[in-house]
């Protein structure tokens, strides 16, 4: 719509020609001024006139435009909706709020809510049509995004709630429910000390302290109460949220369970505790069975000095066969800790992964990176606290053994060998390695390469736990300035082979 011309001071009194001509520049400054798109075109389709907004929507200037086909502003599967359009202005029909897609002049599609209304001359017939787009697309975009971010917190699989700064839980995602067990709409409404056992309570408070301060609080491990009673380890995550001005109105919580890794951080704690107990059992009878053998030799020597004395060459049997029978207890005693649970079926890699997250920190403390290549697929039925046992010994000597960094490659997958199918895992470091003339002597109960530091325990009880699974065990090793590093490799059987002399029972995959 243009401005009409007309007196330089036009009058707004009524009845006038100057007030007719102010009322068409109110209305065109109303159009020119609009933030909307407001078009008109004839009922051939043909654009008459163009405001700025619709410049500044379609890219188009005014001269560009106005004597086109409105078609040039619609995508070409859509032509069909001008047909209608125009068959509803012919009408008189009005189209309110009528949502669809557009063109740019630079190709671009844009979503625009469109009001569409006849445009009539003096006698009432219809002329033609006015349009007026408003641009949806960044709402649409806003819209779609905020959908997009709830599917991801729908289908994360880490517990994601939020609460009020009264500790009110305002939302609640699925795996909220799998991990604490209340549905949404159970627990939203509710105090998130429901999760919270009463003697952690005080934490809330500490909680809310922080946030209050503009503080974000990462992986702060504690305990949380599942609908069961049940307590669940949890790694949490918690940020403040704030609105639109800055001000903060709660606080969202990401909830990780680490019941799995926190179990098998006992096990490992204990599995450690177990070898050190074993390994000082075993220096104590080391110790005691040399002066036993001496002691035997003694009594023989005494028993062919008083051949005459019956009396006292009884006692002289009697005393042998007792510390021959004390003497077998320390030999027996020189073993090492045996797990007396239930063999389990498990994925080795499982296992390992376990390990190396205990073992995490000292990693990250020494600069040592892990590669991980499992080809594993098969279960293996094996005692837990056995295998933890030997590849935290095999793992422990690894880090040991890098003290300026470096890498640890492990290696698992599916073998045939001479005893069967089996799991064969190959632990790779880049350490110092070991000396040829020690190779031979690291299976040796007692001999260590470590100095004070080590018990020569570790890699004599993996191998004795290894073969008394039916499996095999070895060592290369290289001190080679820039190769040097060792190399273990491990077989372990799914069928175990056959019994072993100290009476376990045989099990198989």
């Amino acid at each position: 719509m243009s401005l009409t011309e007309g007196n330089d001071n036009p009058s707004p009194h009524p009845g006038s020609e100057p007030a007719l001509d102010y009322s068409r520049f109110l209305l065109s400054a109303i159009v020119d001024s609009s933030d909307d798109a407001i078009v008109s075109k004839d009922l051939n389709g043909i654009i008459t006139s163009w405001n700025p907004a619709a410049g500044r929507l379609f890219g188009y200037r005014a001269e560009e435009i106005i004597g086109r086909s409105i078609l040039t502003l619609i995508p070409p599967e859509l032509h069909n909706e001008e047909d209608l359009i125009l068959r509803n202005m012919r009408e008189g029909k009005r189209m309110d709020h009528y949502e669809t897609t557009r063109l740019r002049k630079d190709g671009e599609r844009i979503r625009v809510s469109v009001t569409i209304s006849p445009v009539r001359d003096n006698a009432g017939k219809v002329i033609g049509a006015s349009k007026i787009a408003r641009d949806i697309s960044e709402p649409e975009r806003v819209d779609e995004a905020r959908f997009r971010l709830a599917a991801i917190v729908d289908s994360s699989d880490d517990a994601i709630i939020s609460k009020d700064l009264n500790g009110i839980i305002m939302s609640w995602n699925a795996s909220a429910g799998r991990l604490f067990g209340y549905t949404a709409d159970e627990i939203v409404g509710q105090s998130i000390l429901t999760l919270i056992p009463p003697e952690l309570h005080h934490e809330e408070d500490e909680i809310l302290r922080k946030l209050r301060a503009g503080e974000r609080i990462e992986h702060y491990e504690t305990t949380r109460r599942r609908k069961n009673g049940d307590p669940v380890y949890v790694s949490v995550s918690i940020s403040p949220i704030r609105d639109n001005e800055g001000r903060l109105i709660g606080a969202s919580k990401i909830a990780r369970d680490i019941s799995d890794r926190k179990r098998m951080e006992q096990l490992v704690i204990q599995s450690e505790k177990l070898a050190a107990t074993g390994r000082m059992a075993a220096a104590i009878a080391h110790e005691i069975n040399n002066p036993l053998e001496s002691l035997i030799n003694l009594i023989y020597l005494a028993r062919k000095s008083c051949a005459d004395n019956e009396k006292g060459l009884s006692y002289l049997l009697t005393a042998e066969k007792e510390l021959e029978r004390v003497s077998h207890i320390a030999r027996q005693t020189l073993g090492y800790y045996r797990d007396t649970g239930a063999p389990k079926e498990i994925h080795l890699h499982d296992l390992i992964d376990n390990i190396l997250t205990v073992y995490n920190s000292k990693l990250l403390a020494r600069g040592i990176s892990v590669e991980r290549r499992f080809n594993d697929l098969r279960k293996i039925t094996v005692s837990q606290g056995e295998m933890l046992q030997v590849f935290s010994n095999i793992l422990a000597n690894a880090i040991d053994a890098m003290t300026t960094g470096g890498l640890i490659s492990i290696h698992t997958r599916n073998i045939s060998s001479s005893v069967g199918e089996g799991i064969e895992v190959v632990i790779r470091d880049q350490g110092a390695g070991i000396h040829q003339d020690h190779l031979e002597k690291v299976f040796e109960p007692f001999f260590t390469t470590k100095g004070n530091l080590g018990t020569g325990i570790g890699l004599w009880v993996a191998k004795q736990l290894v073969e008394r699974r039916s499996g095999q065990i070895s060592i290369n090793s290289s001190t080679e300035s820039g190769k040097s590093g060792t190399v273990v490799r491990i077989f372990l059987p799914f069928v175990q082979a056959a019994l072993r002399q100290s009476g376990d029972n045989l099990y198989t995959a």
